[in-house]
């Protein structure tokens, strides 16, 4: 079991399948559009945990800084293959990225979670110590 930072194209898209299953408007071509250009414009990072070689879990993340929080990484995306939920890989994805996020200097981790997902709610606040902080406001321009 490890963490792996995903970097190349492929292993890029290797990720596709599990984070489909959180993100499942999407393509792979749009997935890998939008991972590319979050890499570029967004310093986005990309890390997995792996079992056995086995892509089971993954988290999209990217360093921030604003008035609010100071320096900090906001958690994009995390997702953990259904075949594999419920038996700590997310926890310790997780882990790994506050592990990071302080080696790299920054002083807390944020995320957003859709309102209908209670479970992850659960797992955020009462098994990994996030705090509910606000609500996320968004306006579609279209």
């Amino acid at each position: 079991m490890k963490v792996k930072e995903l970097v190349s194209k492929q292993e890029i898209i290797a990720a596709f399948p599990v984070m489909k299953q959180l993100r499942t408007h999407l393509t792979e071509s749009a997935y890998l559009d939008l991972v590319t250009e979050a890499q570029r414009v967004d310093r986005y990072r990309l890390f997995a945990w792996m079992e056995d070689e086995k892509l089971v879990a993954v988290a999209g993340v990217k360093p921030m800084t604003t008035l609010y929080y100071g320096r900090f990484v906001w958690v994009c995306d995390l997702v953990t293959d259904e075949k594999h939920r419920s038996k700590g890989c997310g926890e310790k994805l997780l882990n790994a990225v506050h592990h990071w996020a302080v080696g790299e200097g920054y002083e807390s981790v944020a995320l957003s979670s859709g309102l209908q997902r209670k479970d992850a709610h659960r797992f955020y606040m009462d098994k990994m110590g996030y705090d509910q902080v606000s609500f996320v406001f968004k306006r579609s321009l279209s």
